[in-house]
């Protein structure tokens, strides 16, 4: 029998509801080309982003060693001694080490959530952006140099993160004319917005803890992004909470990802796309769990204003325009304390 005394935010998983279970998208015959498949793919998309907010993308193309190498890599960081990643500390753009304990949930739409800091460290990266870019020069925030550790120490973890970075901007790209077509837009309608995308690997690692009430990787949250791109690993630990108030896992397939939408997403369409609220635990005893998401978002000016195809006179839009940069601003500040901006 379940627990009386549970929120909604740590109620078990169970086995989804007819209707409600995150689907499979292959996109290997959009990939390559075949007739009809731009638009059999976007139709399947369409329904993943309408009623469930989270699908598992197959046929992607990214190369599986360089997935693994990610992943690898991502443990050798965290097996550092704190103190030598905490000389790499998270400034206020968001790019370094954050340790465990330092980020606390609080935008978060699931009753029960009480903020406390999540069981979770993690090291943050961006685009590489060379010291004389303008952005770089200006002290633009969201648009620094990168933090990397010592190549001595860890020669391969900077060319590993930043051809995997490049691998999942290209695949980000490569997914827009999907979700266009998905909103009923012409398959390019994504292109400028994206010219110059804004995006973020996380690499995160979820040490073993006592189960404890109300005690989080992350606590349950939705995603800023436009898109979130979560390569599978070999522990389970993510759940998304449904539209009907029941936390379910999505199909372990190695060699996938799993797909959500944001809060950015979700404002851009009128609320058309789902931004689901989601957790992460680490459910396994005596185990580290590793998560590498990437988080794909349009160029940081870009207006972001209702889609056209997701507004009309019953349907006035609910947000007003809005960029990345302004977003992001409150999203940071609101939920990671180490991205304050310190004089």
């Amino acid at each position: 029998m379940p627990d009386s005394t549970q929120t909604l935010a740590e109620a078990p998983i169970v086995a989804p509801d007819p209707g409600e279970e995150v689907p499979v998208i292959d996109i290997a015959d959009f990939r390559a080309g075949k007739p009809g498949a731009l638009e059999a793919t976007a139709k399947s998309l369409k329904h993943a982003q309408e009623n469930v907010g989270f699908y598992v993308l197959t046929g992607h193309g990214v190369d599986q060693g360089l997935i693994d190498a990610v992943f690898e890599q991502t443990a050798i960081y965290h097996a550092q001694p704190l103190e030598e990643k905490m000389k790499l500390r998270a400034n206020e753009h968001n790019v370094g080490y954050m340790p465990v304990k330092g980020s606390v949930t609080r935008a978060t739409p699931v009753a029960g959530v009480k903020p406390q800091p999540n069981l979770v460290e993690a090291f943050f990266m961006k685009r590489d952006l060379p010291a004389d870019h303008p952005d770089v020069i200006a002290k633009r925030r969201f648009r620094p140099m990168n933090q990397w550790p010592d190549p001595k120490a860890l020669p391969d973890f900077r060319p590993t993160m930043l051809a995997y970075m490049d691998a999942m901007e290209g695949l980000g790209k490569s997914l827009l004319p999907l979700y266009a077509v998905a909103l009923d837009l012409a398959p390019d309608w994504f292109e400028e917005a994206f010219r110059d995308p804004q995006y973020v690997l996380r690499c995160s690692h979820y040490p073993p803890h006592e189960e404890a009430p109300g005690q989080f990787g992350i606590a349950p949250h939705t995603d800023s992004s436009f898109m979130t791109l979560l390569a599978q690993s070999g522990l389970p630990g993510l759940a998304l909470l449904t539209q009907t108030g029941k936390w379910i896992a999505p199909p372990v397939i190695p060699g996938s990802y799993v797909v959500n939408s944001g809060e950015m997403m979700k404002r851009w369409t009128n609320e058309r796309f789902l931004a689901t609220p989601h957790r992460a635990i680490n459910t396994t005893p005596h185990a580290d769990r590793y998560a590498i998401p990437f988080f794909f978002d349009c160029s940081i000016d870009h207006p972001m204003e209702c889609i056209p195809t997701c507004t009309g006179p019953d349907n006035p839009p609910k947000y007003g325009t809005t960029s990345y940069a302004e977003y992001m601003a409150w999203f940071y500040d609101r939920n990671y304390a180490h991205a304050k901006k310190v004089d």
